[in-house]
């Protein structure tokens, strides 16, 4: 598959603001924007950078317990997933090919900076496939965190063969 580097990572953990303490207090993490639970939907989270970093957010904190917390038997603190970049929308679209035909595909999101794919791998880990809309196209998406990914319209929007950004913040390649 044509993934190019990380883009985040995504941890469960049992309580976030002990979590921001741990990552700010220790290494320098910086807090970028934080999501309050909201009802069944969105789980108490905070979205971090690194110190130098020019990307969205390097590390997400998604508490696991309350409401909006991703619930299951098995479900504990630990990696709930990595985000893996493509340099195309044409990259995940095939990409996504590949992962429907295996089964592994288990959701497409517009994230609004980030169009991406969900897939499981065979132990049923979580990954993320992830285009990033370039900088200097950032003002042209929407903010919506969770939205179907609406392959027709992004593609008309950007077209499959324009370099994404590099981390959200930093301009696109030439």
């Amino acid at each position: 598959m044509p993934v190019q580097r990380l883009n985040h990572a995504v941890l469960y953990v049992r309580d976030v603001e002990r979590s921001i303490a741990f990552y700010t207090e220790l290494l320098n993490f910086r807090i970028d924007h934080r999501l309050h639970a909201d009802g069944d939907k969105i789980p108490e989270s905070a979205f971090m950078k690194a110190e130098d970093s020019t990307n969205d957010h390097d590390l997400a904190l998604m508490q696991i317990d309350g409401p909006a917390a991703p619930q299951g038997p098995d479900r504990r603190p630990g990696l709930a997933h990595l985000a893996w970049e493509v340099d195309t929308l044409a990259e995940l679209q095939r990409i996504r090919g590949r992962l429907r035909q295996a089964g592994a595909l288990i959701d497409e999101i517009d994230h609004g900076a980030t169009k991406s794919l969900y897939a499981a791998d065979p132990d049923g880990l979580q990954l993320e496939v992830c285009w990033l809309v370039p900088a200097d196209r950032i003002d042209e998406t929407t903010h919506e965190a969770f939205a179907p990914l609406d392959w027709d319209a992004v593609l008309a929007q950007f077209g499959a063969d324009l370099p994404g950004g590099i981390g959200i913040s930093a301009p696109a390649r030439p």
